[in-house]
């Protein structure tokens, strides 16, 4: 015999509701540590420390140090993949702990029920 009303596989309006809320949870927990995450500054260096870059949680470049010594006008091409290297590696940092923090908050699971988040 068919059960009748209610959700395909026995989902009441109970079940909604709570899914509902704890959806309306997690979503306000991802956006208060977005912006903790973009109000971090993540520091990379190159070259043994003769680049530093410091980027935003919100991947923008906010400054970048030189040792005197590596500024030699005869190698300006080894400047710049050392910058290059201190940003990418400072940016890679940002992604790390973005998903780390995504992962904790989801507790591992790759979207939320099907819905792709």
């Amino acid at each position: 015999m068919a059960k009748r009303g209610g959700f395909p596989g026995g989902m009441g309006m109970g079940n909604m509701n709570n899914l509902m809320k704890q959806a309306q949870k997690m979503q306000k927990q991802m956006e208060e540590n977005q912006k903790a995450l973009e109000e971090k500054e993540f520091k990379a260096a190159a070259g043994g420390g003769a680049v530093e870059v410091t980027v935003s949680g919100k991947k923008e470049v906010l400054s970048v140090k030189l040792q005197e010594e590596v500024v030699d006008p005869d190698d300006i091409e080894m400047l710049e993949d050392l910058i290059v290297a201190a940003t990418n590696e400072a940016l890679r940092k940002v992604e790390q702990e973005t998903s780390a923090a995504m992962a904790k908050l989801t507790g591992g699971m790759g979207g939320l029920g099907g819905f792709g988040f």
